[in-house]
Parts: C-alpha cells; sequence; structure tokens
C-alpha cells in the first residue's frame, strides 16, 4: 500500500481508513460508526496546559482491554532500565566499536542491548541508551512499552513500523519515535538491522525553543511526518511483550491489537529525516555550543537542563576565522552518548565509527583526539563543507550507568584513553 504522511509537530490531526469512521462533532457518541469503540489514549496527565496535553482518540474495534490479558514475566535478555547497579565501571570516557549482527534469527525484541542507563523509569525521570540488532520480523507478535517513549535511531537497514495508528517507516539519516503506550510490531525491509534507541522516561520528546533564533531553522515543524489509519481485523493467537516496570511481561491474545480504524488528536508516532535540519552556526568566529543542533528535547522541571536532548552533527559548511573549529574540550555537567550514523565525526578521525558508540559522562573532560586537533591547529582556514556525515548524541541531566553487557563487551575499545595521549605541551613563557 502507498504510505501517506500528515506533516507537522504537535498539531492535532484526524485521519481514518474507512470513510465516516471519525465521529464528527464529539468524541465519544452513544453509538460510534462501523460498531467501534470509542478509548482516549493519554500521554500527559488530564489537566496538563494546554501547550503540554497530548491525548488521541482512537476508534478501534475491540477496546484496549480486550489486547490484554495475564502477564508473565519473561527474560529481557541485555534489555536494563533505570536504575540499573549491575556494574561499577570506573569513571572514564568510553568507546566501543559497533555491536556485531547475530547469524541467527533476532527479532528486535530479542535484540535490544542496553548500554547505559541514567534516573529512574519508575519516578519519570532519565533514559536509557541501547543498540538495537535484528535479523528476523515480528510475526504475530508485538510490543508495547509502559516505561517510555522509544526514539530509534536506524544505522543499518530500514525498519517498517506497524503501529496502532498506522504504518510508518525509517531508514538510515532518519529516525522514529513511538510514544509510550502505542502497540506496535516492527518489520525489516531489506535485511538485518542495526542502529540505536533512547528509551526517554520522562515528558515527551519536542522540538527545542529557538530564542532569538527566531521562527526558522533547526528541525522546522512541517518536516515532522505522521502515518494515516492503517488497522489490522485479524484473529488468531498471537503475542504481545509489554515493557513495565523495568521488566518484560508477556501475554498471548486473540486478536491483533492494531484495530484502530480511525484517530484523531496529538499523541502518535513520528518520522523525521535529519538530512532536513536546518544548521544555525557561526559565519565569523568562534565555535557555538552544541545545543544549536538540538533536534528534539525531553525537558525536566529545571529550564535548560534536559532530561535528555537528541543532538545532531550533520553536513554544515564550517567557515569561521581565526578559530580552533572542531568541537572544543570541555568538561560538562550533562552527560553524553555518541553513535555515529554514517560518515566521519570531525572530532574522531579514528576509531569512532558507524554503528560504534561512545560516553563521555557527567563532569569527565573530552575532545578532539590528537589528529583532529594537530590538523584543526594548522590547516588553511578557508571555507570548507563537512559532507556525507550525521553523528548524534543523547544528552542527559542525569549521570549514565554502564550496564554489565556495556563494561564487558568485546568492542569496548580499552584503548580510548590513548587518543589524547599525544597531545604535546606547546606553552612558551617567552612567546606570547
Amino acid at each position: 500500500m502507498a504510505l501517506q504522511y500528515m506533516s507537522g509537530f504537535g498539531n492535532s490531526f484526524e485521519t481514518e481508513s474507512l470513510p465516516g469512521a471519525l465521529p464528527v462533532g464529539r468524541n465519544s457518541p452513544q453509538r460510534c460508526p462501523y460498531g467501534l469503540y470509542a478509548e482516549q489514549l493519554s500521554g500527559s496527565p488530564f489537566t496538563a496546559p494546554r501547550a503540554d496535553n497530548q491525548r488521541s482518540w482512537l476508534y478501534r474495534i475491540r477496546p484496549s482491554v480486550r489486547h490484554s490479558g495475564r502477564f508473565t514475566k519473561v527474560d529481557g535478555g541485555f534489555w536494563r532500565s533505570a536504575p540499573c547497579h549491575e556494574s561499577d565501571t570506573p569513571p572514564g570516557q568510553m568507546r566501543w566499536s559497533p555491536q556485531p549482527i547475530p547469524t541467527e534469527a533476532v527479532t528486535l525484541v530479542e535484540g535490544i542491548r542496553t548500554m547505559t542507563t541514567a534516573g529512574d523509569a519508575g519516578a519519570q525521570g532519565g533514559m536509557g541508551a541501547h543498540v538495537y540488532l535484528a535479523t528476523a520480523s515480528m510475526v504475530d507478535s508485538y510490543l508495547v512499552n509502559a516505561d517510555a517513549e522509544m526514539l530509534f535511531v536506524p544505522q543499518q537497514g530500514a525498519l517498517r513500523f506497524v503501529t496502532e495508528l498506522g504504518i510508518i517507516e525509517a531508514a538510515p539519516g532518519e529516525i522514529i519515535a513511538i510514544p509510550r503506550g502505542v502497540k506496535m510490531r516492527v518489520e525489516l525491509i531489506d535485511g538485518p538491522v542495526r542502529g540505536y534507541i533512547c528509551e526517554n522516561y520522562g515528558g515527551s520528546f519536542r522540538p527545542p525553543e529557538r530564542g532569538p533564533i527566531g521562527a526558522n531553522c533547526l528541525a522546522n515543524a512541517r518536516d515532522f511526518l505522521t502515518p494515516v489509519a492503517a488497522y489490522e481485523d485479524k484473529e488468531g493467537p498471537c503475542t504481545l511483550y509489554m515493557r513495565a516496570q523495568g521488566v518484560l511481561w508477556v501475554t498471548q491474545l486473540q486478536a491483533s491489537p492494531l484495530d484502530v480504524v480511525a484517530w484523531h488528536g496529538n499523541y502518535a508516532p513520528y518520522k523525521y529525516d535529519l538530512r532536513r535540519f536546518s544548521p544555525v552556526s557561526a559565519v565569523l568566529f568562534d565555535h557555538p555550543d552544541p545545543s544549536i543542533y538540538t533536534v528534539l528535547t525531553a525537558p525536566s522541571d529545571t529550564p535548560g537542563m534536559a532530561n535528555v536532548d537528541l543532538v545532531i552533527f550533520p553536513e554544515r559548511w564550517a567557515v569561521a576565522e581565526n578559530t580552533f573549529r572542531p568541537p572544543w574540550y570541555h568538561t560538562n555537567i550533562m552527560s553524553e552518548f555518541m553513535g555515529l550514523i554514517y560518515g566521519q565525526y570531525d572530532a574522531k578521525p579514528q576509531g569512532f565509527v558507524p554503528g560504534g558508540a561512545s560516553l563521555h559522562n557527567s563532569m569527565l573532560p573530552h575532545g578532539p583526539d590528537m589528529d583532529a586537533f594537530e590538523h584543526a591547529s594548522t590547516v588553511e582556514l578557508k571555507p570548507v563543507k563537512l559532507t556525507n556525515t550525521m553523528a548524534f548524541m543523547f544528552e542527559t541531566r542525569y549521570p549514565q550507568r554502564v550496564t554489565a553487557y556495556a563494561a564487558t563487551s568485546p568492542t569496548l575499545q580499552t584503548d580510548y584513553i590513548d587518543c589524547w595521549s599525544g597531545l604535546k605541551k606547546h606553552f612558551d613563557p617567552t612567546k606570547p
């Protein structure tokens, strides 16, 4: 089927897969068209301010209580939730090579490997940073996350998310957000996949405020795409996995839970093409803060200290004069989990490769390696376009704890700290 999208972030949408399935003028009529059930899905408290209130009305074949049952706990594999204190890893800068894709059949539910956790999922604060690996589509099985919003960042291979509110696809260079509580089945489109997930335990992601930048640039609302309604009227045994209270649970159903025929509201999955991000940067001198590359933010109760931000480092022109152009050395109260989708990251030309990851925790210094420093300090500063590159960062106010899986992974680069060992002393008090 041809996919269609309605664009705009935070707007209220309405979509139906059968003509007249959406009630007109009221959310919950005494009798819904086509014999459907009306049901509200709330992503915020009922009394949240209008600008923060998130909810959608769903018109479905069966109410969700029919898509539930007696849950039993199952092995969650390498999927962890905060708080997770299984590894007392010494503080230090950490980096991993890409996690190898399994040779056996592994679905998304089985292929989530948690690298770090932060905060407390039960307290609805913090995040989890994961790598996902999959070689098989989910068949007659579904996943719902009651603990967190899931932000997918594909790095290899494309994914199809068949959700309650419609079908949406993403390939490397795009992101997909699945709101907390939305059921989905994840299918592979063109072979094995690998990528990253930010499990956001706090308030939903949204574009950041632009401040003096004004009304345009960064991530523009019109570029966020939401699916149209598409339902499954499918009976037969199937499996529903639920992530709740930091545990993976399972129940057996007798019909597909993806049976929403129509919906309206502002709480829905969406995708965004990171290549549509419009960067703003210095055009004369100095290197601006990386916050100018924020695509999405999940605010906390402290202004300016995000629960988690998604920051990217895309293609862009570097034109600043008399300036050290790569990211400067810094020590940050925020903690940074980075990944590389494709290309080369300008501050780490060696060792940080697509599919890999790094962690620079709260108050740990980091910055360009020796080769990047020497090159940037001596190169002729002509305008240069950084091309074929897309790195990203999950940045959070919480310190990130490394899982046992990440701490013992063969992909952990134990010599990462050595990338700075060659930095020389250039100080000479006789030469200003």
